[in-house]
């Protein structure tokens, strides 16, 4: 199994509903991303996919959220704003760019330097 990995970063805003504690008001992180893409085979350029590639998906992505206020975007109104359910969105968006056959893409969600939430298909 092959794999190929990028780290980025964005800044944005949320809350969470139903929630006790200091999360529940408004707040901002720098999340920290990592996207990883897994395939069984290399293409003809024995690559996965191409880094360049890889980064220019995930940056258009990011576009959409970052120095945003994430509870007022679409996702985000029906799943609590969440770094599980940040990683989930990420994945749903990033897997719609791929254009190549990938085994699995796994979405790292940093909402700190010491804990991250992750998904993963």
């Amino acid at each position: 199994m092959y794999e190929v990995y990028v780290e980025t970063f964005f800044s944005s805003a949320h809350k969470l509903k139903n929630y006790k504690g200091k999360c529940e008001h408004l707040h901002g992180h720098n999340w920290k991303i990592g996207v990883m893409v897994r395939s069984k085979n290399l293409n003809s350029e024995d690559m996965v996919i191409d880094f360049k590639i890889l980064k220019n998906i995930i940056n258009k992505v990011l576009m959409n959220i970052d120095h945003k206020y994430l509870n007022d975007i679409d996702y985000f109104k029906k799943n609590q704003p969440t770094a599980e359910n940040i990683a989930k969105y990420l994945h749903l968006q990033i897997s719609k760019q791929i254009k190549i056959k990938i085994f699995s893409l796994k979405i790292i969600v940093w909402e700190t330097p010491i804990q991250y939430a992750s998904y993963e298909k």
